[in-house]
């Protein structure tokens, strides 16, 4: 199973010393890598699929494929480690499935058009916030297959006759982000003319259709439900309301 600890604030980093160019020789960061991706754990965390066999960077053998197919442009420290693109996080090690870049994918469905509009979410099942449905992509998948898979798994949804409209491609402020290993996203708009029915799955515990006039009322609905929007997604959803 994958690890569902909460997110670890790690070391504070002042802005000005996030820049790898920035000397800091007291920097300690907090390796936050769980149970299940250290020596004793990782064999059966493989076997389940979802992360790779490689216990540090050095045991990865393809890193200049990785950096080819990269998002977002990398570079590795002296060790050969591979540095988080946007400096660093106050954290080490990996919660990802992956060393350097994780793909994934997030498609964005709204149903409607003006003040009955809908976007489709799902609250996760790791820190229980409401999000985008989408995740990573797997091993030799594309990132428009992705987009389909992960909506299917996770809201029963099947677009999979449609072409959506790619709205942003980049970094996420992912919670599980390290020095060492981060998300990177295709974020993707479907718009459907009405809503339809969604059912969760796979990595979340429920799906539902929220208002999405503005953020404002997406956000002001889900916490008079008693939830959270997942502050991450925020950039990504508000490159679908731009492409509205």
């Amino acid at each position: 199973m994958r690890s569902n600890n909460p997110h670890h604030p790690g070391t504070p980093v002042p802005e000005v010393l996030r820049p790898w160019s920035t000397p800091w020789p007291g920097y300690a960061p907090v390796d936050i890598t769980p149970p299940e991706l250290r020596r004793q754990g990782l064999a059966a965390s493989v076997a389940e699929g979802w992360t790779e066999p490689y216990l540090t960077p050095h045991d990865v053998p393809d890193w200049p494929a990785r950096q080819a197919a990269a998002i977002v442009p990398f570079a590795f420290d002296g060790w050969r480690w591979p540095l988080n693109p946007t400096g660093r996080t106050g954290r080490s090690g990996r919660n990802l499935g992956k060393w350097g870049e994780n793909a994934a994918a997030d498609p964005t469905v709204v149903a409607g058009r003006g003040r009955d509009r809908r976007v489709l979410l799902i609250q996760r099942g790791d820190i229980g916030v409401w999000a985008i449905p989408g995740g990573m992509v797997d091993p030799g998948e594309t990132a428009p297959a992705a987009l389909v898979r992960e909506l299917r798994e996770e809201t029963g949804v099947d677009l999979g006759d449609l072409t959506p409209t790619v709205v942003a491609r980049g970094y996420v402020d992912d919670w599980r982000n390290t020095d060492h290993a981060w998300v990177c996203t295709t974020a993707a708009l479907y718009r459907l003319p009405d809503v339809v029915p969604a059912t969760a799955g796979d990595d979340a515990v429920a799906a539902a259709w929220w208002p999405f006039g503005d953020l404002t009322a997406l956000g002001e609905a889900i916490t008079a439900a008693g939830g959270q929007l997942y502050a991450a997604h925020v950039p990504l959803l508000n490159a679908a309301l731009d492409q509205l």
